[in-house]
């Protein structure tokens, strides 16, 4: 997808509705999104464009917190989790630039991590997850360019690095300022949105509009243990749609392999540092993280919802759009 494609697409709905001209920003190779999202914001726009994934989004809603300049998503990036979440459809740029200019608004929950390093405290917000372990890991060692040339199956190589590994860490952690736990795990995942790349159904019961953070811990104790994490995510990416198949995965994750919890806030000590993601770009490694929700916090501009039916994947580079 070009910025050709999306303007000419831009050009015909701001005729249709009587908009002044869309300003065009664009993303560079060394900043996800923070330029061009400042820039547009500057331009006092009633509507920001983002087309690009997750991680160009989460770029740009951190610039824009607190504002009431609503958001509306052209997904071309790898994942595309918040808008598979969102039912978007994939592809269709027609679809979601009508949203941009006629569409309707609803707000959803926008992720609040701070994180302790030897650098200091930092302070970002996220969407889709936060991780630790092996999603930070695929976050740390998988190139824009492999991304985007191969999709989701760039991940393959540190996914099967990771499991022959099996490295554990050891975390204090609580939630909601409760008692404080010990672990020993692989991989914590807090999720706002539950679905990985490859459209694998982590965390079944996730939400982004209810409130409440989700968070996933996997604890393999050998190989074996892989094999049935790996069972279960199969298994609940097949059933989840029915309420019966809901209810037997609720039964099957009270294991110790695969761990859920939910809160508003989720507290994280580690006894050594460790990297940490967001939105699948890597932030670094921190010895403390509190990852807490803001409930409808981010306003989005999204297809009225009989206006569409979902469509297939493209890929293709970023930009962030003000629509004035």
């Amino acid at each position: 997808m070009s910025l050709d494609q999306l303007s000419a697409s831009a050009v015909e709905q701001e005729r249709m509705h009587g908009w002044a001209p869309t300003r065009w920003f664009r993303t560079s190779p060394d900043d996800g999104g923070t330029a061009a999202a400042g820039l547009a914001i500057d331009s006092i726009p009633r509507v920001i464009i983002v087309a690009g994934g997750d991680g160009t989004v989460r770029s740009v809603i951190e610039e824009l917190e607190g504002s009431p300049i609503p958001v509306s998503l052209v997904p071309v990036g790898t994942g595309n989790i918040l808008a598979r979440d969102l039912g978007l459809p994939l592809g269709d740029i027609a679809t979601c630039m009508a949203a941009a200019f006629s569409g309707e608004e609803r707000s959803i929950d926008m992720g609040v991590a701070e994180l302790e390093s030897g650098d200091g405290p930092r302070r970002h917000v996220f969407v889709v997850m936060a991780g630790i372990g092996l999603d930070a890991e695929m976050a740390r060692s998988t190139s824009a360019a492999a991304k985007h040339r191969l999709g989701w199956f760039a991940y393959v190589t540190p996914i099967a690095r990771s499991i022959i590994a099996n490295r554990r860490f050891q975390a204090d952690y609580r939630v909601d300022r409760g008692p404080i736990r010990s672990t020993r795990a692989h991989t914590i995942i807090v999720g706002n949105c539950g679905t990985l790349a490859g459209r694998f159904l982590l965390i079944p019961d996730a939400v982004i509009d209810d409130g409440l953070l989700d968070v996933v811990m996997m604890r393999p104790v050998s190989r074996f243990s892989w094999l049935w994490i790996a069972a279960q995510l199969t298994m609940q990416k097949l059933v989840h749609r029915s309420a019966l198949g809901r209810r037997a995965v609720r039964g099957l994750r009270r294991t110790r392999a695969l761990a859920y919890t939910q809160g508003r806030e989720f507290d994280i000590r580690f006894e050594a540092p460790h990297d940490v993601q967001l939105d699948g770009d890597h932030f670094g490694r921190v010895t403390t993280a509190r990852i807490s929700i803001g409930p409808a916090s981010l306003r989005l501009r999204v297809p009225r919802a009989s206006s569409y039916a979902r469509s297939v994947d493209t890929a293709s580079e970023s930009a962030a759009g003000a629509g004035r």
